[in-house]
């Protein structure tokens, strides 16, 4: 579990990454609600057939991408994007502090899902979101 020191620096970084974003993509994120969570649960990574002894799962895009929509997607649940902290700390091995190498290291892992997972939103792939630099 994550202490409340852990979850502000993450929070900060992430707002941070947020007012970065170009305002077409800031303005997708009002419409697409950005869940953050410290851990997926149980159910989910169940849900997605996911061994939790096997996985850092740092984002994810939960609904229909843009791409694959058609006029009956009108009545389908409204889209949402997960950020999870834990994973993404562990990913970017961040062990806490403030110093400067630390925090970047963090910050840049977020942009990279943040920016992953709009990816998704929008119809691309894993292979696709790769060659961008997202994979």
């Amino acid at each position: 579990m994550l202490t409340t020191a852990q979850q502000r620096v993450f929070d900060g970084l992430l707002d941070r990454v947020v007012d970065e974003l170009p305002p077409d993509l800031r303005e997708l994120l009002e419409e697409v609600p950005l869940i953050v969570e410290d851990e997926p649960s149980a159910a989910l990574l169940e849900q997605m057939q996911i061994d939790p002894a096997n996985t850092d799962l740092c984002g994810l895009h939960w609904g229909t991408p843009l791409t694959e929509r058609s006029v009956a997607h009108g009545s389908a649940l409204p889209d949402r994007m997960m950020l999870f902290r834990g994973p993404l700390m562990r990913v970017a091995a961040y062990r806490g502090g403030r110093s400067k190498r630390a925090l970047s290291g963090l910050e840049r892992q977020i942009r990279v899902t943040v920016l992953h997972e709009i990816g998704h939103h929008f119809g691309l792939d894993e292979p696709g979101l790769a060659k961008l630099g997202y994979g």
